[in-house]
């Protein structure tokens, strides 16, 4: 049934827009159905006012069968889909101090957020920084796609994060605590913190085997 997840996705969706992780009609989200369909928020809609009945339902063959027209961000959401099979669910946000981190010189485009405490790393493995893309350019789902599956969440320089989730609470987790890091990060800007070192950020990746791609 996918009646419960048409309302789990609208109540997470809510919860963030209410909290001001994104604004506006900004930000899409997608889910999974048990039958290899997709749900996934309509174009032009506001995280905080979701219709259930009118997500945009796909069926596993990716034809539209239902539901309001999808967003333009479909390329992102399919890239993750296609090359990474734990995918269930993806969210992307136009969260703000993870899009000003991106805007920062130091930041390491191939490990997006320093090591600041062990819980991003736990959720989010390493993240990826790409370039700035025009919003709803196929090319940002063809980079995700030449990531070949490796990454579970990226960063969209100058516009938001993605991540991709087993499912659409864990992505929605997931995506909070890269914000929260992004948040951690440009609070200690410029003052010389105390992050996690290449030894405790190893021992974690080994402890809870997160996928660590080089």
């Amino acid at each position: 049934m996918t009646t419960a997840l048409r309302e789990q996705i609208c109540l997470l969706a809510k919860s963030m827009f209410d909290r001001g992780l994104t604004g506006g009609s900004t930000g899409n989200i997608s889910a999974r159905t048990e039958d290899g369909g997709l749900l996934v928020s309509p174009t032009g809609t506001s995280f905080g006012r979701l219709d259930p009945a009118r997500l945009s339902h796909f069926d596993a063959q990716g034809r539209l069968i239902g539901g309001d027209p999808p967003t333009k961000e479909m390329p992102l959401h399919s890239a993750f889909y296609d090359t990474r099979s734990s995918a269930g669910a993806v969210v992307h946000l136009h969260s703000c101090h993870s899009v000003a981190w991106s805007m920062m010189p130091e930041v390491d485009p191939d490990n997006f957020l320093p090591p600041m405490t062990p819980y991003a790393i736990m959720k989010l493995g390493r993240v990826k920084l790409l370039p700035f893309f025009r919003p709803g350019d196929p090319a940002m789902g063809e980079a995700v796609r030449g990531l070949a599956g490796k990454r579970s969440a990226v960063m969209l320089a100058n516009h938001g994060p993605v991540v991709a989730g087993k499912d659409v609470e864990a992505a929605c987790n997931a995506i909070e605590e890269l914000e929260d890091t992004a948040r951690l990060a440009m609070m200690m800007r410029g003052i010389p913190a105390r992050v996690l070192t290449q030894a405790q950020v190893a021992d974690l990746v080994t402890h809870f085997d997160i996928e660590w791609d080089d």
